[in-house]
């Protein structure tokens, strides 16, 4: 069994505004998201021309989402902590959405969701292209609106996205 690849937290957006790294000055290209849960802890997030935006949704201050961060991605130990998003998605009751990746049966590390592929699901990639592949064996950003009770669960997604970098599977 693989270890997570990604992990999440959810909180309310206390503030956004453009960011440099590195020493670089801000250039627009860099947005600094200040991130507090429900327990008052903070937590700082980068997202860059590569974090995945669900439905590339604009991000403001007071929107409840959930940002994803490679579980292995070096990070400053300082304190609030800070991580570069590879995923954002607002927090909406209609939906649910799952980054993790995807064995060849296409069930999640966390071996808590199994995908059902009838081909009707819209599967791109992150610049919103077609997936001309299995997607099977990749990381994946899987948005759903329900799914079984059995273990592991199973949905057929309303959309897969298939994060195609030198990270995939």
């Amino acid at each position: 069994m693989r270890r997570n690849s990604f992990c999440s937290m959810k909180g309310t957006i206390v503030d956004l505004v453009p960011a440099g790294q590195g020493g670089r000055r801000a250039d627009g290209c860099l947005l600094f998201a200040a991130i507090e849960d429900t327990d008052g802890n903070t937590v700082n997030f980068f997202i860059n021309p590569d974090t995945y935006v669900v439905d590339f949704t604009t991000l403001s201050v007071g929107m409840m989402a959930t940002f994803w961060y490679r579980n292995d991605a070096p990070m400053p130990l300082i304190y609030p902590p800070q991580y570069t998003a590879v995923v954002v998605a607002e927090e909406r009751s209609d939906r649910n959405v799952d980054v993790s990746y995807y064995s060849n049966s296409l069930v999640n590390e966390e071996q808590t969701l199994q995908l059902n592929l009838d081909g009707t699901v819209d599967v791109r990639t992150v610049n919103n292209q077609y997936f001309q592949a299995s997607p099977a064996n990749h990381n994946l950003v899987v948005i759903y609106s329900s799914s079984t009770r059995s273990i592991p669960a199973q949905t057929t997604p309303s959309t897969v996205v298939v994060l195609c970098d030198r990270n995939c599977g």
